[in-house]
């Protein structure tokens, strides 16, 4: 069976009933007040990238943009959402609009026709939608409509929050060109595009393509969020723990099985892969990484919060008071950065553990906690990290929770910690691997996995 994205899912287990889809000049100017202001108190640290100048020049120009007497749900959001992608963060953001293109493609909306994968600042066009066979997988996409695509990308990039162009870039390829172009730029039927192929460069006329029956219910999501457990070899396992999140006890009850079936079958090798993970929660994480620790270890070497009043709220409405992480917000002044330690975890008894090689896979679509737990096997030396460097810095700002603007509704995730990781280096780079492969999105071939199990086989 296809694998249907989560956002197909959204589309086609949602009905066509929302709030209000119009709001006022007014409405909008004073969400934008309150989004200013409660990024400034609630986020981390606002000016870790931008200075505070800069900052409120830049708020001004988003500020001036809003001339309508009305805006609709999607220009709302287009607007804001270029407020906290100033501070050059992933976990703090306004999301794609999902509500607003889940109306949109229930309606019959249409969207540009190919998919891309950057590499090496080539825009290399990755799926091709349309109805025109002569444009190929690899080919160089030059221009949309006599814009080049660097100018594209340019004007798409405030929808994307990210530290930096790559991270950026490894959105755009996970949440894909289609649905950006059309949230930065609209909806258009036709696309002249030029294409470049072994320095020959030709230009095609496109349709576009509807967005629900031509795109969506068709593709492949480049996120993987299942798990697997199978045999390479007498010699090999591979693992596929799937996204730190969702039901905890599952999740546990699918590792230990997988460990128990690894121990049984005797395996030297262990591949466990965390490429094209979202991340989740650090208590998912380091149930794995018992498994084939040597020692007790933590996730983190340092992790700060900084505790608000919007923080506070949250809390009190949606957590447990009574643990001591969740206490600990309350008991801070507001603003007040302080530090919690969440103590050492403990490997699982050494009968159960594997102790054989370890080897993790990462590339540039491992967010989150899969970056942070690449960064920790690495540190601890529990494992070897194959691939090519994570978009995402293991030394982050996350621990994320959401609150929603007052008059329109629209939802905020802001993060409230800082983390860092296990070994205290930061250098402003994401999990640099052991051993490096490049991992090309432009076809099926498995080229981390193949090259792992290339050098696997010469250590026979």
């Amino acid at each position: 069976m296809k694998f249907i994205t989560t956002l197909v899912f959204i589309i086609l287990n949602t009905c066509l009933t929302y709030g209000q889809s119009k709001f006022s000049k007014k409405q909008v100017l004073n969400d934008l007040d309150y989004l200013k202001k409660s990024l400034i108190t609630t986020q981390y640290n606002c000016y870790h990238t931008i200075t505070e100048e800069a900052f409120e020049k830049e708020y001004h120009k988003i500020k001036n943009k809003i001339t309508n007497d009305s805006l609709s749900l999607l220009e709302t959001t287009r607007l804001l959402q270029q407020v906290p992608a100033l501070l050059n963060n992933g976990h703090t953001r306004i999301s794609f609009p999902v509500q607003s293109y889940i109306n949109y493609a229930q309606t019959g909306g249409t969207i540009f026709p190919l998919e891309v994968a950057i590499e090496k600042g080539k825009v290399l066009v990755r799926k091709n939608w349309s109805k025109n066979s002569d444009i190929k997988i690899g080919d160089q996409l030059i221009s949309i409509n006599n814009q080049p695509i660097q100018k594209i990308l340019e004007t798409i990039y405030p929808q994307i929050a990210a530290e930096r162009i790559y991270f950026k870039n490894a959105q755009l390829e996970f949440l894909t060109l289609p649905r950006f172009y059309w949230l930065t730029f609209g909806e258009q039927k036709m696309f002249e595009v030029e294409i470049s192929r072994n320095d020959s460069v030709s230009t095609y006329k496109l349709a576009s393509i509807k967005a629900l029956e031509e795109y969506e219910t068709k593709r492949d999501d480049i996120i993987k969020r299942d798990r697997n457990i199978k045999f390479l070899s007498s010699s090999t396992a591979y693992l596929r723990p799937g996204e730190f999140g969702g039901d905890e006890g599952q999740y546990r009850k699918f590792v230990d099985s997988a460990f128990t079936e690894i121990k049984s079958k005797k395996n030297k090798n262990l591949i466990i892969d965390l490429r094209n993970n979202p991340g989740g929660d650090d208590s998912f994480s380091d149930y794995l990484v018992s498994y084939i620790a040597n020692q007790p270890f933590k996730w983190c070497s340092k992790f700060q919060l900084k505790t608000s009043a919007l923080l506070k709220e949250h809390v009190r409405k949606t957590k447990d008071t009574t643990t001591s992480y969740w206490k600990s917000t309350l008991l801070h002044e507001d603003g007040e950065i302080y530090e919690y330690d969440f103590g050492f975890y403990q490997p699982q008894p050494k009968s159960k553990r594997f102790h054989g090689n370890v080897y993790v896979l990462v590339n540039r679509q491992s967010y989150s906690q899969s970056t942070v737990t690449a960064a920790q096997i690495q540190d601890y030396n529990f494992g070897k990290i194959v691939g090519e460097e994570t978009a995402e810095y293991p030394n982050l700002y996350a621990s994320i929770f959401n609150y929603q603007l007052p008059e329109t509704g629209i939802s905020v995730d802001i993060a409230k910690g800082k983390i860092q990781r296990v070994s205290g280096l930061d250098n402003n780079k994401g999990v640099i691997p052991d051993i490096y492969v490049q991992d090309y999105l432009l076809d099926e071939k498995d080229e981390i996995l193949e090259q792992l199990l290339k050098q696997i086989d010469l250590k026979k």
